[in-house]
């Protein structure tokens, strides 16, 4: 009998091994799915309501900071993926945020969601704003990061941004200037343990978008969202569904100034900005970033 409880011992061992892996950003494996005949990278940690996140200008599932992404899934079923043709998934990447909305809303259906919240971290934040508006059924909160508000703003991102966002491969000198405040000591200790993070995953590098012609839809899409023939700006501010808005002081892409001419239009709005912080405010302050988003949907779920 002592061989049967000892199997028993090792069944459970490889359960508890199996179950603690499925919950970690860091070992997450890749799944994909067939989303209008083509095949999209997506990877899903944690259980509960489900939260959609949709990445940055040259972003993909590997970038996304693993400890925020587990705290996240302490109480939430966390969601990322790569746009087409964007990371490890296959096809081309639209240069219309309506079809990269669409293709967002066709990966939630495969994936059996009938309704989630949608986190959007910079360009992302313009793919999140666009599915709101488009696609409102679908839509139990929008959580914005470090992005801008439809049409024209007061404030363009920087050259110093935009010189070190277009180089093929960056360093953490870059990132500390894309995405932190270089001038702050505790922000640059921070971009340091958030690069580690995400680059304890081998193969992180050689998934990031490098070439400018993997650029352009980005800049086409962000271009006509700027424009705003759809009004999409009228729309999203006249939504009732909540809105979490999360920003740094130091945003040198996206300032988070650009939404003060907006906040008496917007419903059902909060923001939030943190000091000495860049454009990754999430990774700067992952405990403190899930702490708001998980009052602000506590909240929601209370009314």
């Amino acid at each position: 009998m002592k061989w049967l409880a000892s199997l028993c011992v090792l069944i459970l061992c490889a359960v508890a091994h199996s179950t603690s892996s499925a919950s970690d950003a860091a070992s997450a494996s890749t799944e994909y799915v067939s989303v209008k005949g083509v095949r999209i990278a997506y990877r899903s940690i944690g259980d509960g309501a489900p939260l959609l996140l949709a990445t940055r200008l040259r972003g993909t599932i590997d970038t996304w900071d693993p400890l925020f992404l587990d705290l996240l899934a302490r109480k939430h079923r966390v969601i990322t993926f790569d746009y087409p043709g964007i990371g490890y998934s296959e096809g081309s990447m639209p240069d219309d945020l309506g079809a990269v909305a669409s293709t967002v809303a066709s990966l939630a259906a495969e994936l059996k969601l009938k309704s989630f919240t949608i986190v959007g971290w910079s360009w992302g934040g313009l793919v999140a704003q666009t599915l709101a508006v488009e696609h409102p059924q679908l839509i139990d909160a929008v959580i914005l990061i470090a992005t801008n508000p439809p049409g024209e703003v007061p404030y363009p991102a920087s050259k110093a941004f935009l010189d070190r966002a277009m180089k093929p491969v960056n360093d953490l000198a870059d990132e500390e200037v894309l995405f932190f405040e270089p001038a702050d000591a505790d922000s640059r200790a921070a971009a340091k343990r958030s690069h580690e993070r995400i680059h304890a995953r081998s193969g992180v590098t050689e998934h990031i978008p490098s070439r400018m012609e993997q650029f352009q839809p980005y800049f086409v899409a962000a271009q006509s969202f700027r424009a705003d023939k759809a009004d999409l700006r009228g729309r999203f501010s006249s939504s009732s569904v909540p809105k979490l808005l999360i920003t740094g002081d130091n945003d040198t892409s996206t300032p988070g100034q650009n939404w003060f001419p907006l906040m008496r239009q917007l419903r059902n709005v909060q923001l939030i900005m943190y000091s000495q912080t860049g454009h990754a405010p999430q990774h700067q302050h992952p405990e403190r970033s899930v702490s708001h988003i998980e009052t602000f949907l506590l909240q929601k779920h209370s009314k």
